[in-house]
């Protein structure tokens, strides 16, 4: 290999290297702490929820994305406020349950359930890249009991929230 060869391979992979860390900087920017970025999804989204206004605990949370019931897939996004932070976290490709003859809360409904990884945190118990589960239910023949439910290990507890009631407006596909 001669000495021109050499620098053309070094400038290639300087350049290639230049690249992925960008591309790994646009990604990581693409996140931010909070529901700042994420819209309230109105109407019979594929599925979707929000838990209304902050409370008097000052927490809500909401999400939205697309399901594949047939492939057992889904996909989305996810963000959850309240005094100790903020965090946002994507969900996992692989839908763990889901089923149109649920009972919550004392009613019928759809549920699901999924796993979800926190992408971006201002809560300092909760890093980056810690993996939840959240189990969305919607109750249905008129009811209004719908709920929201996020469980995290012990590092990131914090987080853990159960939102339930009126407030609650969750979209969950039946089967």
């Amino acid at each position: 290999m001669t000495w021109v060869q050499i620098r053309g391979a070094m400038a290639l992979l300087a350049a290639m290297s230049l690249l992925a860390l960008g591309a790994m900087a646009g990604e990581a920017a693409a996140y931010t702490p909070g529901c700042g970025q994420i819209p309230i999804v109105y109407g019979i989204p594929p599925w979707g929820f929000h838990t209304g206004s902050p409370g008097e605990a000052g927490g809500f949370a909401r999400g939205h994305g697309e399901i594949n019931l047939e492939a057992n897939t889904v996909s989305g996004i996810m963000c959850q406020e309240d005094r100790r932070g903020a965090i946002t976290m994507t969900v996992a490709h692989h839908l763990v349950y889901h089923s149109h003859i649920a009972t919550m809360w004392g009613y019928p409904g759809n549920v699901m359930k999924i796993v979800v990884r926190v992408r971006a945190s201002n809560d300092p118990q909760c890093e980056v890249g810690t993996v939840g589960h959240a189990t969305l239910f919607a109750s249905y023949n008129g009811v209004r009991s719908d709920s929201v439910q996020f469980f995290f290990p012990a590092a990131c507890c914090n987080q853990d929230h159960l939102y339930h009631g009126t407030q609650v407006n969750n979209q969950v596909p039946p089967l």
